[in-house]
């Protein structure tokens, strides 16, 4: 397999010891990777809602909640690879990370070297497994998306999306063809302490219609699925008009 285009790959670092994500923060990045940081379990939950990242690197110490629920929070809510930074010696909260979702972990203290191949590894495992790609992505001729600068076109045109537009596309195009229901969206997009607000939903779902939908009444893209959710169309099946 060909070498993971690292400059657009981004690393969400958890860990509550500043000096620990400093050290993570500039080996990532003499590597070229972009990397977002969060010290608290919250605060990663909210991170990974916000900037998508491609990995997580999640200590299993923090102060808030531990490494482990937020873990089965990320799970819940996203696929996102996960590589558990773990004590020296610790081998049931390697065990326990693993059982619960992690693809791999790091034994603290661990090299720049170790670091960099661990999340290179698993980047290209994730990949090779789902078929990703960071190209854009033709839609169909008139619909155009790139994930990796953060623009969509709609017959050459920019499409200016609010954050939140955008997160809702992201996670319908990263489905396509599969329904999200209505709380998979709500905690992917909104968080998981949202479940309970379906009018969200709706709302957004309207907005984003509107702005890349040519007769939003009569959606070609995201369509209904009624009673359960949404599905982004599967576009990779479709024939020529």
């Amino acid at each position: 397999m060909s070498e993971i285009r690292v400059r657009d790959r981004r690393i969400l670092v958890v860990d509550d010891e500043e000096r620990m994500v400093r050290f993570i923060r500039l080996n990532l990045e003499h590597d070229g990777f972009q990397v977002v940081e969060a010290y608290r379990g919250i605060q990663a939950i909210d991170r990974l809602r916000n900037t998508l990242p491609d990995l997580i690197l999640l200590d299993v110490m923090l102060p808030d909640l531990d490494g482990f629920e937020v873990l089965r929070i990320i799970r819940e809510n996203s696929s996102v690879p996960v590589i558990m930074l773990t004590a020296k010696g610790e081998e049931e909260d390697r065990i326990k990370g693993l059982e619960l979702g992690a693809d791999d972990y790091i034994t603290k203290p661990f090299s720049p070297r170790e670091l960099v191949s661990r999340v290179r590894a698993v980047l290209r495992r994730t990949e090779a497994a789902v078929g990703a790609s960071h190209d854009v992505i033709e839609v169909d001729d008139h619909l155009k998306i790139d994930f990796d600068r953060r623009e969509v076109w709609l017959d050459g045109n920019l499409v200016q999306l609010r954050p939140t537009e955008y997160r809702l596309l992201y996670h319908l195009v990263q489905n396509t063809g599969w329904v999200l229901t209505h709380d998979q969206i709500l905690a992917k997009v909104w968080g998981y302490e949202y479940r309970d607000e379906p009018h969200y939903v709706r709302l957004y779902i309207n907005y984003l219609r509107k702005k890349i939908e040519k007769d939003p009444a009569n959606p070609r893209y995201i369509l209904t699925e009624r009673g359960v959710g949404y599905r982004f169309v599967d576009f990779r099946r479709q024939t020529p008009e």
